[in-house]
């Protein structure tokens, strides 16, 4: 299951013996990292980046689902940025529309306070317990949510709305006067207006979710092909479950061209 990660620590030294652990956990095929970074947040509650673990597909965490992650935990007023690292592309993403839980976001800020530190990634795991036990020797607190789509389900309402509204204005149209048709007309277009610019932001953001589980798959089946045992099992049955998202992803972007392709999360 992809999952987001936050583990909060007290000190630094333990943050970065954690990101260790965490790539230990990968290279044993208790989980598959797709993006890592080591995290504190300043007093002045902005978050700055200490380590990428750019070992990992994902090269760098800016305009990810880790990366607005990162930056929803610096709050509205920005993030502050470590010199390795570069600047965070996008900017402050809304948390619903790359699949981070508001109840996570939140317990995740109020638990990392200024000069607390933590380890942030992208993941797969089947089980809990493996980074369970390595963080809790490490004296580090977990926070996990699992990577949802649902805002597709919401979207799809939204768009059906629209569409039923237009329908409606159309019938309206077809037996009003002249004086009111101009007017229904002007309705209509915002309807549809609104109604193109909801298709394409949701097609946008399924081409973004998609292009970043290519990466991930593409990365999995080039470890998968140098491995062999339980740890190549493991890893085949993330890549199976990705491509299973890949094909709802076809779906859910179909429906919003407008194909009247039904979705299901």
């Amino acid at each position: 299951m992809e999952r987001i990660i936050s583990v909060v620590f007290d000190k630094d030294t333990n943050a970065y013996e954690a990101s260790k652990a965490f790539h230990e956990l990968d290279v044993e095929g208790s989980i598959s990292i797709h993006a890592k970074a080591v995290i504190t947040k300043g007093v002045d509650g902005k978050i700055e980046i200490k380590d990428e673990g750019d070992e990992f597909p994902i090269r760098t965490v800016g305009g990810t689902t880790l990366g607005a992650l990162i930056g929803l935990l610096g709050g509205p007023v920005g993030v502050g940025i470590g010199a390795v690292t570069g600047t965070i592309a996008g900017g402050i993403l809304d948390m619903e529309r790359v699949g981070i839980d508001a109840g996570f976001l939140k317990i995740v800020s109020q638990t990392l306070a200024p000069g607390k530190w933590a380890v942030v990634a992208d993941i797969s795991e089947e089980w809990e317990t493996p980074l369970d036990t390595r963080m809790a020797s490490l004296q580090g607190t977990v926070f996990r949510t699992a990577r949802e789509d649902y805002i597709d389900q919401q979207d799809a309402k939204d768009i059906e709305k629209l569409a039923t509204e237009i329908a409606q204005l159309e019938k309206e149209k077809a037996r009003a006067s002249a004086e009111q048709k101009a007017r229904i007309q002007a309705k209509i277009n915002d309807r549809t207006k609104r109604l193109k610019e909801k298709q394409e932001q949701a097609r946008s953001r399924i081409k973004q979710r998609h292009d970043e589980r290519r990466i991930k798959i593409e990365a999995l089946e080039k470890k998968a092909s140098k491995i062999k045992g339980d740890a190549k099992k493991k890893i085949e049955a993330r890549i199976a479950e990705l491509k299973a998202k890949e094909k709802k992803d076809a779906g859910a972007s179909n429906y919003f061209k407008g194909e009247g392709v039904s979705i299901h999360y």
